[in-house]
């Protein structure tokens, strides 16, 4: 194929954009070492007080983010700022509030419902895709249903298969739900900032073990207009040989592994998806018709996966492109263990990333 001819064509500057990229990445740290850096954690809950202090219609509901200030502490100090009518702690009924979140989303205001975990959704799953995301469509959109459903998702550590799923490919099914998974403490910021102010339902994915994880960021995301495009991806990084796609606490790990596999001579170019719906297959295909090939990673279950659906649409828009089977990376197919030994073993690993970008480009030993 054209790909192949184009990649043979260019290995004599592989060497040079290998130098150019270990420039930029020198650059890279220099700046971030002297950049302002802002947790996660920090990220979504100043996110959360701008948009308070901006709209009043804006308030929070959910077990423990009151007077506990939030199970992770993404509350913490609004309950003193705005009061018991905005910080609205409940009992331990994720289809009450839930609802109660729908229904006054019906009315005009702006609630931002919190689960414990992702995993708790299920009990609330009936007012999130039969109450708030098919509202518009039934009343041929005479009802806007403005809420965020927020909190965090996925495998952490040692809690077992009922509470270690990642959703992402569960809401990303659904008309009428926007889907977001922010990797980065910009990501963090600027997503929640556009789905408080979106009209629309939006399922905000986060990850625990992100939480207290830090990131450089500038003055521009530290403004208090700032916010990110919905439906947009990030180039995290630029390469030429092969595309790895991924979402989440799943981009760091992209983008370690695009380190290894750059002291081999292999230049990857990493996107954080961003959005899971609505999905930015326009990134996506113009990154593969550049590096010819695509690996995509997720935490989830392999089949009816993120993967798969990234996967499909590179076959139906770029199947010409391809210069080497796609490879996905996802969890195991089976439920979370709880054994540490056995749960690293089903959650994906850099090593699984370096592995299947080194298939795609031929290079497995």
């Amino acid at each position: 194929m054209w790909g192949i001819i184009r990649q043979r064509a260019a290995c004599k500057g592989n060497h040079a954009l290998n130098l150019e990229q270990g420039i930029r990445a020198i650059a890279l740290r220099a700046f971030s070492s002297s950049a302002k850096q802002m947790t996660v954690r920090d990220a979504l809950n100043s996110a959360l007080d701008e948009e308070m202090s901006a709209d009043p219609k804006v308030f929070i509901m959910g077990e423990e983010v009151g007077e506990y200030q939030g199970a992770y502490k993404i509350s913490k100090g609004l309950l003193d700022k705005y009061g018991p009518d905005r910080v609205v702690d409940t009992p331990i009924t994720e289809a009450g509030f839930a609802g109660i979140g729908v229904g006054a989303a019906y009315y005009g205001l702006r609630p931002v419902i919190e689960f414990m975990t992702f995993n708790f959704s299920m009990q609330a799953i009936d007012h999130i895709i039969n109450s708030a995301a098919k509202s518009n469509y039934m009343s041929a959109g005479q009802i806007s249903v403005p809420i965020v459903f927020r909190g965090p998702n996925g495998a952490a550590a040692g809690v077992g298969a009922q509470h270690s799923q990642c959703y992402a490919a569960w809401y990303g099914a659904i008309p009428g739900l926007k889907v977001l998974a922010p990797y980065s403490s910009e990501d963090a910021r600027g997503l929640l900032k556009a789905a408080i102010r979106d009209p629309d339902p939006v399922v905000f994915l986060e990850n625990e073990l992100l939480y207290g994880e830090s990131f450089p960021i500038s003055d521009e995301v530290l403004d208090s207009s700032f916010s990110l495009p919905i439906g947009k991806a990030k180039i995290e990084r630029e390469g030429k040989d092969v595309t790895i796609t991924a979402f989440s606490k799943m981009v760091g790990y992209a983008l370690q592994a695009a380190d290894i596999l750059a002291k081999e001579g292999i230049n990857a170019e990493v996107i954080n998806l961003r959005t899971i719906r609505p999905l930015d297959r326009s990134t996506i295909n113009s990154s593969v018709r550049k590096t010819n090939r695509l690996v995509t990673v997720e935490e989830g279950f392999p089949q009816h996966g993120v993967g798969a659906e990234i996967c499909a649409t590179v076959v139906e828009d770029s199947f010409e492109y391809l210069d080497a089977p796609v490879e996905r990376i996802a969890g195991a197919d089976v439920p979370m263990p709880y054994a540490a030994n056995l749960e690293r073993m089903a959650v994906p690993q850099v090593e699984d990333i370096v592995r299947a970008a080194k298939r795609a480009c031929y290079r497995s030993r």
